[in-house]
């Protein structure tokens, strides 16, 4: 008998069917995956599992060791949650309860489900710590959620997932947010724990490489229906639906063309340093370097790839170099032969238009008060004043269609678009000005691998069409395979090593490189095979 069975599933939300007739098992001590891109009813899927998706109308069964968990009564699942199914949520921070330290949260759950003591379960709580990884456990058990990185926020949660020794495991995208050798911690954390434990695992992602190396078996979901299921190297191979062709077929590739070295240099920066001041105390501050003594150079119509863990000094770079950063910035910078570095606010206005940027996260980078219109005009008004109405309206059209949205667009708000929408939205925002520099922060870190694919193919063409240059930071390096010409790769502030992409990928002369490309050298052997195909 299956450990979890899945019947004729079906959840509604008012008069919308988000899950629709889906089936599927998984047996004890077996690892499960779903995949499929935003929307196509994953989580909804597993959050059913624990009953926990408010205002939902069910239909078919779940069966959890031949019961019904749908006839379940509540009282009667709350036995269940985090005892004999437990979940790790996506994001730790909203997950994590931020007033009540990390071992207090471990030891609730094992004073609510094992009647533990207080002290019985802090000293638990410690050892679970200790189990995930997380060094100084009884240092951290004291320590709030906002005092933990990411990937130890990350292990606090499978502490606590854990703490019951439940019989299935529910792992929703544990992985999205963190740092390429975060990742594979994690994953081999996963893999470790299941395994001791004998427990089921059904994992929730839309990361295939992810998928490929730790499920058993993987199901693939669309629009809210199951597509298709089957062992996972065998569906890796021979993918029998259309929709898992082209998840598969949606790896990053190569996508750049060459750059002539008597290209002409478009930024040029040295010796560039940035220092923050942190403060200890009321009156005393002590300096942070997060840059120190780095240079960059960038040819027109070319991509530089700027690769590191979180904390590495990317995005500072990046952001000094447009001379947009918060912090202390020493050293010289040029753009088109420019000093940047020493023009005072007033003078480098003009350059604005020519220097810009696109974030990582659209849904925080796009004012949910302003039309798309008045978005990705806004520039336009600032820019070129001599601009009346219809001149802009034409511009945001040409530049909405440029990026593959229709006009009829205009008077509707971010909130009605989904994320890959808003991210061409924000694309077209800075190509109305027609840049010479576009900075991209983490453009497609949290977008799925179908819409990252197009949202890549169209960086890609734009660069071709206009010859604009980019700056791409990004902690996935099968991304920055296929977008960068030269690469730098940063360490705490510092370049450890910088080249041409191919030959720094093909042979790293740095530990450094080494270990990040052999966290991820699986994404990289799978897109060195698609560019061969």
């Amino acid at each position: 008998m299956s450990l979890l069975e899945i019947q004729n599933l079906q959840v509604a939300f008012d008069a919308s069917k988000v899950v629709d007739d889906i089936s599927f098992s998984i047996a004890a001590g077996e690892k499960f995956a779903l995949v499929g891109e935003s929307g196509s009813g994953k989580t909804v899927t597993a959050l059913s599992i624990l009953r926990l998706n408010p205002d939902a109308a069910y239909a078919g069964k779940i069966l959890f060791e031949g019961q019904d968990i749908l006839q379940r009564t509540e009282t009667a699942m709350r036995s269940v949650r985090g005892k004999d199914v437990a979940m790790i949520f996506q994001e730790p921070m909203t997950a994590l309860n931020p007033l009540f330290t990390i071992g207090n949260q471990i030891a609730e759950v094992l004073m609510l489900h094992e009647g533990l003591s207080a002290r019985a379960a802090a000293l638990r709580a410690i050892e679970l710590l200790a189990k995930t990884g997380i060094p100084e456990p009884q240092r951290r058990a004291l320590s709030y959620p906002h005092q933990l990185s990411g990937g130890q926020r990350q292990r606090a949660m499978i502490a606590m997932a854990l703490a019951c020794k439940p019989k299935l495991l529910i792992a929703d995208e544990p992985t999205t947010a963190l740092d390429v050798t975060i990742q594979v911690q994690i994953v081999e954390l996963l893999n470790q724990l299941q395994r001791e434990e004998n427990m089921a695992v059904l994992m929730i992602t839309h990361d295939l490489n992810l998928v490929r190396h730790f499920a058993d078996r993987v199901g693939v979901m669309e629009k809210g229906r199951l597509v298709e299921v089957g062992a996972t190297q065998a569906l890796f191979a021979h993918p029998q639906e259309a929709y898992t062709q082209k998840l598969l077929a949606s790896q990053p590739h190569q996508l750049v063309s060459t750059v002539s070295d008597a290209t002409p240099l478009l930024l040029q920066a040295e010796h560039v340093r940035c220092t923050f001041e942190i403060k200890k105390g009321w009156f005393k501050s002590t300096p942070f370097v997060a840059v120190d003594d780095v240079h960059v150079q960038l040819r027109r119509g070319e991509t530089l790839g700027i690769v590191g863990e979180s904390g590495s000094g990317k995005s500072t770079l990046g952001m000094a170099l447009l001379r947009l950063s918060s912090a202390r910035v020493s050293g010289s910078i040029a753009f088109d032969g420019q000093p940047v570095s020493t023009m005072s606010r007033d003078a480098l206005r003009p350059l604005r238009a020519r220097m810009q940027i696109v974030f990582q996260d659209p849904y925080a980078s796009l004012s949910p008060r302003r039309t798309i219109e008045q978005i990705v005009g806004e520039g336009l008004a600032l820019h070129q004043p001599q601009l009346d109405a219809a001149g802009i309206r034409k511009a945001v059209v040409d530049g909405l269609q440029e990026v593959g949205l229709p006009s009829d667009i205009l008077h509707r708000y971010p909130h009605e678009f989904s994320g890959g929408q808003r991210q061409r939205i924000a694309i077209a925002r800075v190509l109305v000005l027609k840049p010479d520099l576009i900075l991209l922060d983490e453009p497609t870190s949290a977008l799925d691998v179908s819409v990252q694919q197009q949202v890549l193919l169209l960086l890609a063409e734009l660069q071709r069409k206009y010859g604009m240059a980019y700056i791409f930071i990004s902690h996935d390096l099968a991304v920055i395979r296929a977008m960068a010409h030269r690469v730098v790769v940063m360490k705490d502030g510092k370049v450890v090593e910088s080249g041409m992409s191919d030959a720094v990928f093909a042979h790293p002369a740095e530990a450094y490189t080494q270990r990040l490309l052999a966290a991820s050298v699986y994404a990289l052997k799978d897109d060195a095979a698609a560019v061969r195909g």
